[in-house]
C-alpha cells in the first residue's frame, strides 16, 4: 500500500467532547469519526485494525471447533417476551414497529434468535454438541454513551452461543473457551487477566470475564499474585476473619471488655469523622446502612452493618436479603425515630445482616439512634443480640487474605473486553428448545454463552498502550505493520527506488507495509506514523544509501539503528516474529 493511494485523516487536536485517551487518540489518528451519539464511522485506517483483531479472533474461535454463522440485527419482540427478558432489559434494547405494526427490536445480544434457531433445526442427541458464533455489529440505547467506543451504542461484537446434552459436557465446552479467548488476547499483544464474574442480567452459573489492565479501566479486579485467582471485585470474596471460625459464633474469642457509653458526636455522621473525634482508629467503628428488601407482602426495612472503612458490596447483598434500595430518610426516621448518620443496630428490633468482619468485632462504636450521638463500648449478645444474618457483604481491600488461602490480595483496574457463561437452561427452558435423548425422551439443552467486544478491544488496546507521541499498538493488530518513510521522495531517484524495492520485498515477504510517498516534511510523516501507532519504521535517505543501510526505529526505541539493506526484510522479520 502507498500512503498517497490510501485515505489518512490525522488531526493536530482532538475535539472537545473526546474524554479518555483512546477516544481522543482514535479521532486524532483518523481511525474513527463521530456520527452521532456512541455511533462511529470507522475509517479506512481504523478499520484495518478492526478487521486484524476480527481475524484472531475468527482464527482462533475456528481452531477451537465452533462454527460461524450470521444472525439477523433485527428481531421479533415475541421472541424477547418468549424468554421473559423484554419487559426486563429495559430502555437499552431499541424497540420499533414495522409498516404492519409489528414490535421488532435491534439485537443487542442473540440468546433469543439462536435459541429459536437450534430448537427448529437441533432434535437428538447425536446432533449435539454444537457451538454458534457470529461477528455481528449490536446496538445498545445507552443513556449516556461516552468514551468513544469504549461505551458507545453501536460496536461490533462477536458472540457465540453453545448447546449440550449434559451439564459436564458445557463444562467441558467453557474450559474450551477460556483457554481460546487466552490465544486470543495473547495473539492480539494485551496485557490481560480472567477473572471470576457475577454473571448479571445474563443469567447462568458459572461466569468469568477477560480483562485488559490499564489504569483508566473502569472495573476493579482483585488478583494474587502468588497463585491463580483473580475476580472481578463485586464477586471477590472477603473471607471469613480467623476469629470467628474458633466456634462459628459471631463475636466469640473477640475479648471485648469495655463498657458501652453513649458519646455527644455533633455534627459526625461519618465513621472517619466519629473516629478522628473520639480519637479512636476508624476499624473500630461500625455504619449501619438502611435499606428495603423488596418483598412479595411489602417491603422489609434491613440494617447491613459494615466495618467504618469498608465498602458495601450491593451485588453480594443482594443475595443475601433480595432486591434492595436504599432507605429513604423519612423510612429511616420511622423506624428508627432518628436521622440517617447516628443509626445503629442497638435496640433495632427488625433484620440485621452484619458483615463477617463486623462479627468479630468488639467494643464498637455505632450510631445511638440519637441525633448527635454515638455509643462506643458496644458488644454482641451483651448490647445487642448476634445478628440474624453473618455475610460476605463488602468489597474486598489491597492486603486481604486471597479466597484461595495463597497470599493477599491487591486491587488493579481493569477493561472488559471478553465474557463467558454457563447459561444452562436459563433460555433453552423458555423457548422450549429440546432434544431427544438415546432413550428417546425430551430433555432440555444446556447452554453457553462466549461474548468479545471486537470493537472495544481497539479502544483497551489504546488505553493500555500509548504515550505522548500517539497510540502504541502490538505488531498483531496495528493498521500497518512498517512504515517505509523516504526522505525527499519526490526529488531523488536513488531514494525512490530503493523504497519501491524494500516495499515490494517486505510485501513479497507477508509483512504488511505502507508506503509514504505523500509530498510532506519528514517531521510531519514520522508525527503521523507515531500518533496511528505504527510499530516499525524504516527511514530511507541518500546519506544511508551511500553508505549501504537504512534507518530502523521502533515505536517505542529511544534510538535508531542501522541496518544493511540487503538485511532489512529479514531484520524486520525477525522483529516481527519477537512481538
Amino acid at each position: 500500500m502507498r500512503a498517497s493511494q490510501f485515505f489518512i485523516a490525522t488531526l493536530k487536536e482532538a475535539p472537545s467532547d473526546a474524554e479518555i485517551v483512546s477516544h481522543k487518540l482514535m479521532l486524532r489518528a483518523g481511525l474513527i469519526r463521530r456520527l452521532a451519539g456512541g455511533i462511529y464511522t470507522w475509517m479506512p485506517m481504523g478499520l484495518r485494525v478492526l478487521r486484524k483483531v476480527e481475524n484472531i479472533v475468527r482464527e482462533e474461535m475456528d481452531r477451537a471447533g465452533a462454527i460461524e454463522l450470521l444472525m439477523p440485527a433485527v428481531q421479533p419482540f415475541e421472541l424477547w417476551e418468549e424468554s421473559g427478558r423484554g419487559p426486563k432489559y429495559g430502555p437499552e434494547l431499541l424497540r420499533f414497529k414495522d409498516r404492519h405494526q409489528r414490535d421488532f427490536v435491534i439485537g443487542p445480544t442473540h440468546e433469543e434468535v439462536i435459541t429459536d434457531v437450534v430448537r427448529r433445526d437441533v432434535k437428538s442427541y447425536r446432533q449435539l454438541p454444537r457451538h454458534f458464533y457470529q461477528i455481528q455489529t449490536k446496538f445498545r440505547d445507552e443513556i449516556r454513551p461516552r468514551f468513544g467506543v469504549m461505551r458507545g451504542r453501536e460496536f461490533l461484537m462477536k458472540d457465540g452461543y453453545s448447546f449440550h446434552t449434559s451439564y459436564a459436557d458445557l463444562e467441558r465446552e467453557y474450559r474450551n473457551m477460556y483457554d481460546t479467548y487466552s490465544r486470543i488476547f495473547t495473539r492480539l499483544g494485551l496485557k490481560f487477566r480472567a477473572v471470576a464474574a457475577d454473571t448479571g442480567a445474563i443469567g447462568g452459573t458459572g461466569s468469568h470475564e477477560f480483562h485488559v489492565l490499564a489504569d483508566s479501566g473502569e472495573d476493579a479486579i482483585a488478583f494474587c499474585p502468588a497463585s491463580d485467582y483473580a475476580a472481578n471485585v463485586e464477586l471477590a470474596e472477603a473471607v471469613t476473619p480467623v476469629k470467628v471460625m474458633r466456634s462459628g459464633i459471631p463475636g466469640d474469642g473477640a475479648g471485648g471488655t469495655a463498657t458501652m457509653e453513649k458519646k455527644a458526636t455533633p455534627g459526625k455522621t461519618r465513621c472517619e469523622d466519629v473516629a478522628a473525634f473520639l480519637g479512636l482508629p476508624l476499624t473500630q467503628t461500625v455504619k449501619a446502612i438502611a435499606v428495603m428488601a423488596e418483598k412479595e407482602s411489602g417491603s422489609e426495612f434491613v440494617l447491613l452493618l459494615l466495618r467504618g472503612d469498608h465498602d458495601l458490596n450491593e451485588i453480594k447483598a443482594q443475595k443475601v436479603v433480595g432486591e434492595f434500595r436504599f432507605a429513604r430518610d423519612e423510612e429511616i426516621v420511622e423506624a428508627l425515630r432518628c436521622k440517617a448518620g447516628y443509626i445503629g443496630a442497638v435496640g433495632f428490633k427488625g433484620r440485621v445482616v452484619a458483615d463477617r468482619s463486623v462479627a468479630v468485632m468488639s467494643d464498637m462504636v455505632c450510631g445511638a439512634n440519637e441525633e448527635g450521638f454515638h455509643l462506643t463500648g458496644v458488644n454482641f449478645g451483651r448490647d445487642l443480640p448476634q445478628p440474624a444474618t453473618v455475610a460476605d457483604i463488602r468489597n474486598v481491600v489491597e492486603g486481604d487474605p486471597s479466597p484461595d488461602g495463597n497470599g493477599t490480595l491487591e486491587l488493579c483496574r481493569g477493561i472488559e473486553v471478553g465474557h463467558i457463561f454457563q447459561l444452562r437452561t436459563k433460555y433453552a427452558e423458555a423457548l422450549k428448545c429440546t432434544f431427544l435423548d438415546e432413550q428417546g425422551k425430551d430433555q432440555v439443552m444446556e447452554m453457553g454463552c462466549y461474548g468479545i467486544g471486537v470493537s472495544r478491544i481497539v479502544g483497551a488496546a489504546i488505553e493500555q498502550g500509548h504515550d505522548e507521541r500517539g497510540i502504541i499498538f502490538p505488531a498483531g493488530i496495528a493498521p500497518f505493520a512498517v512504515a517505509i518513510v523516504p526522505m525527499n521522495y519526490a526529488k531523488s531517484e536513488a531514494v525512490r527506488a530503493a523504497a519501491g524495492a524494500l516495499h515490494a520485498e517486505l510485501l513479497a515477504a507477508g509483512i504488511d507495509a505502507i508506503l509514504d510517498d505523500r509530498d510532506e516534511r519528514p517531521g510531519s510523516m514520522f508525527a503521523d506514523w507515531e500518533l496511528i501507532g505504527i510499530p516499525h519504521r524504516v527511514v530511507v535517505g541518500e546519506r544511508g544509501l551511500k553508505e549501504g543501510k537504512l534507518e530502523y526505529k521502533g515505536r517505542s526505541d529511544a534510538e535508531a539503528t542501522m541496518v544493511a539493506i540487503g538485511e532489512m526484510a529479514a531484520f524486520l522479520k525477525q522483529k516481527l516474529c519477537d512481538a
